[in-house]
């Protein structure tokens, strides 16, 4: 097949996997072609099989602001027509399955069909979506969409209820490939993580975005407690706007010299396995893709009991689960799992054990292959 995919390129979850989608429809013998307005962060070099192709947006005194729905539209059309696509991938609704409606249309009146599925995320849903001004144009494009698919059940059912959608919606969760992300051999490890800990200290990590839905303060505050009773370091991945604030707050509990932003990383998958825990104490994920390739490094996440991510993180067993804002809680069970390593243990291979089993790209994959197909079927 040959599938043009459409993604936010920023450093956040819908681009990370449509990005990685991308990567593993090439590995597959699929032809790719990426259409944005920038190159996605993830995809580095030149793959067989994977093509890009950017979106002017032309500044006009008009215009207060540029229409990039509009331009995306025209450049949909026109790399479908000249590369010969067989359908559109759009990753989070807002305005990408709006420009794919109109980029179909664009099409249809020259006698060409072409169908386009879109990939709910979540803040397309939960937060952007559900702006007055944006509801009933984002109905609308899940509503025309040829396709619906969402990364978790909580998802189709937040999207079911508050749009009231009568397109059917197939759950296809995130995924992660086992084969990159995994553990490291210890004596690699070991020595790698030196670069962030001394020999004696645990290494605790964050990954996002850092927007305030990720409450990057509290990463700090968990760490603070969890700092005060064993020799540990704290790793933060990523950039955004709540980076100032959690900076500021770690000079403020004097945690300046055990704490290391380290900014926006192209290979986390070499980071995490140097971690010992994942803190992700979001107020909302419809997923948690960072904690699922946290998992697949044998890294178990603490994290909050919200969304989507009790579908993936099983309290106990691959994880902790704590409501929004226990902070206390976060940093008791933390110190309480980390000081009983039989059970520490335990948790890792279980976190990596049930990465492969329910999460691995190999399968999910060929899920969202059999759904093409399934629509290219049906026009």
């Amino acid at each position: 097949m040959r599938i043009g995919i459409t993604c936010y390129p920023t450093y956040g979850g819908s681009g990370v996997v449509a990005t990685e989608l991308g990567i593993e429809l090439a590995a597959l013998g699929h032809e790719v072609h990426f259409i944005s307005y920038s190159q996605p962060f993830r995809l580095t070099g030149r793959s067989e099989g994977i093509f890009y192709h950017e979106v002017p947006v032309s500044s006009y005194p008009l215009f207060e602001f540029p229409p990039y729905d509009l331009a995306l539209a025209s450049r949909m059309a026109e790399v479908a027509e000249f590369c010969n696509l067989d359908l559109l991938h759009v990753h989070y609704a807002i305005p990408h399955a709006v420009s794919a409606l109109l980029a179909r249309q664009m099409l249809e009146a020259r006698g060409r069909k072409l169908p386009f599925v879109t990939t709910l995320h979540g803040t397309d849903i939960t937060l952007v979506g559900l702006d007055r001004g944006y509801l009933p144009i984002t109905r609308f494009g899940i509503q025309e969409s040829d396709g619906v698919t969402s990364i978790s059940s909580y998802l189709r059912e937040r999207t079911l209820v508050d749009f009231n959608v009568t397109r059917p919606i197939e759950v296809i969760p995130n995924f992660v490939n086992c084969d990159v992300y995994q553990p490291m051999p210890e004596e690699e490890r070991s020595q790698a993580r030196l670069r962030f800990a001394a020999p004696d200290e645990l290494v605790m990590m964050h990954l996002s975005n850092f927007r305030p839905v990720k409450r990057v303060t509290d990463v700090v505050k968990v760490f603070a407690q969890i700092a005060r009773a064993v020799p540990a370091r704290l790793v933060l991945i990523g950039d955004g706007p709540d980076r100032s604030a959690a900076e500021w707050l770690a000079h403020d509990l004097g945690l300046n010299t055990r704490v290391q932003f380290i900014g926006k990383q192209d290979q986390v998958h070499k980071l995490l396995p140097l971690a010992d825990l994942m803190l992700m104490p979001s107020e909302q994920e419809s997923f948690g893709l960072a904690a699922l390739e946290a998992m697949a490094c044998s890294v178990p996440a603490v994290a909050t009991n919200v969304g989507g991510v009790p579908e993936l993180i099983d309290h106990g067993v691959t994880g902790l689960l704590y409501e929004v804002g226990e902070v206390d809680e976060m940093a008791a069970g933390a110190l309480e799992l980390l000081r009983d390593r039989a059970r520490f243990e335990e948790m890792r291979l279980a976190a990596r054990r049930i990465a492969k089993k329910k999460f691995c790209a190999n399968d999910i994959v060929k899920k969202y292959v059999e759904f093409y197909e399934s629509i290219l079927a049906n026009n």
